[in-house]
């Protein structure tokens, strides 16, 4: 493992340059290939949590009608307790002794009969919410039924799609695999970096017309010298993006164009050129 990272470390700037835009126009495929999908993934995915969204509120409602249910069922229970009260308050009212039983009875009678009207009531409470609940499961259910068929048939259309490009996508991925083995840890992290946070998704590109491939922002001529000497890996300074020569990756265009040289002055000595950057 040491001798094969070794070796990756040891590959030459032209060599690094040249897998790392190889492994960048396979990629460009592979986004390509996720462009015709479009947006049909993230509907998917969000027709699938609104469905879930649907189970769930169906759970909840059903879950509180089952218990509205239980609520209705106790107290008509309670109901029929509390009138065989009555009835049994009744048969002892015709055999009182005196007025003091008839009126303790009476008033038993009535507390019984006012604890039958707050049950009534509370089940007609109980029913009114029933059927609020059972209509909101309906409507929910309409929706979960509607967004499984939306669902069935974008996942149709996705499948599709991803059936007549799998292969050629499989196949491009285990290229860039095979790629990236030629590539140094440190300089393939930095080529993600940059792919990650590039918009259109370029980490490394070609000079053209004197300008950035990504940011169209001008390159100085030396700069552009520098680039096509193929002595280290330079990056844009204005959108950090690794720019290549053309020539280097096969690529016909504008070659850079060479500093001009500067007017020597007769009293002073000729400029010493700036030093190269430490290769990467």
């Amino acid at each position: 493992m040491a001798t094969e990272k070794k070796n990756d470390t040891d590959r030459s700037v032209e060599e690094r340059l040249q897998n790392l835009y190889k492994m960048q126009t396979f990629l460009s495929e592979i986004d390509r290939i996720k462009t015709l999908r479009g947006e049909l993934p993230n509907e998917v995915k969000d027709l699938e949590d609104e469905i879930i969204r649907y189970q769930t509120r169906i759970d909840k409602y059903e879950e509180e009608v089952k218990g509205l249910k239980e609520f209705v069922s106790k107290k008509t229970a309670d109901i029929e307790e509390r009138r065989a009260k009555i009835a049994k308050y009744d048969e002892q009212i015709n055999n009182v002794r005196n007025n003091r039983e008839y009126a303790f009875l009476e008033k038993e009678k009535e507390f019984e009969g006012l604890e039958i009207e707050l049950a009534e009531k509370n089940i007609r409470e109980a029913q009114e919410k029933m059927n609020l609940k059972t209509e909101e499961i309906t409507r929910a259910k309409e929706g979960l039924n509607d967004n499984r068929h939306i669902l069935e048939e974008k996942k149709s259309e996705l499948d599709a799609i991803v059936s007549e490009t799998r292969v050629e996508e499989e196949n491009i991925r285990s290229k860039v695999k095979e790629l990236e083995k030629k590539v140094d840890d440190y300089t393939l992290a930095a080529f993600k970096r940059i792919r990650k946070n590039a918009r259109n998704g370029l980490a490394i590109v070609t000079v053209q017309r004197d300008a950035c491939g990504g940011c169209f922002n001008r390159i100085p001529p030396q700069r552009q010298l520098e680039i096509k000497m193929h002595r280290k890996v330079i990056v844009c300074e204005y959108c950090g993006r690794i720019m290549v020569d053309g020539a280097l990756v096969g690529i016909s265009g504008e070659t850079p164009k060479e500093p001009a040289a500067k007017p020597r002055r007769k009293s002073a000595k000729a400029a010493t050129p700036a030093e190269p950057e430490t290769e990467s």
